[in-house]
């Protein structure tokens, strides 16, 4: 049975699934000291944003030591490639190539971005493409 596609997030999910993508594994109390260095007030915040983000499908909960720790299960190319495609379908009924082409041209990339957005669409080129099935009776 396929697992079902996680859902989008919203900014303040990001940014627990941003500090778990950067730093690893973290308990809530060392999410909320990242997120939140103020204080204790928004341990309870952050709990719920990772009760969210688990029944969402994004993060897993290791419950074998007393300090609970989460990781993230959605990578973040997943999720940035899930946000364009969502982008796509609103803004160009599912047309990547505007899209791209606008960032593209509205970024100023480094030389070495362009070398590899090179790269990438040379091994993109050099995949083979499947042959059709032909009935061999």
């Amino acid at each position: 049975m396929d697992r079902p596609k996680p859902q989008d997030v919203t900014d303040a999910e990001l940014a627990v699934l941003q500090i778990l993508w950067d730093e690893g594994p973290a308990t809530i109390r060392q999410l909320a000291d990242a997120l939140y260095p103020a204080g204790d007030a928004y341990y309870a915040t952050v709990q719920k944003l990772l009760e969210r983000l688990e029944e969402k499908g994004h993060v897993a909960r290791d419950r074998s030591k007393h300090a609970h720790t989460f990781n993230a299960l959605t990578d973040r190319d997943t999720l940035v490639g899930q946000r364009l495609r969502a982008m796509a379908e609103k803004l160009t009924g599912g047309l990547m190539t505007p899209l791209l082409t606008h960032l593209l041209r509205a970024e100023a990339l480094t030389p070495a971005e362009r070398q590899e957005l090179r790269t990438l669409i040379d091994q993109i080129d050099r995949k083979p493409t499947p042959k059709p099935k032909t009935d061999r009776r």
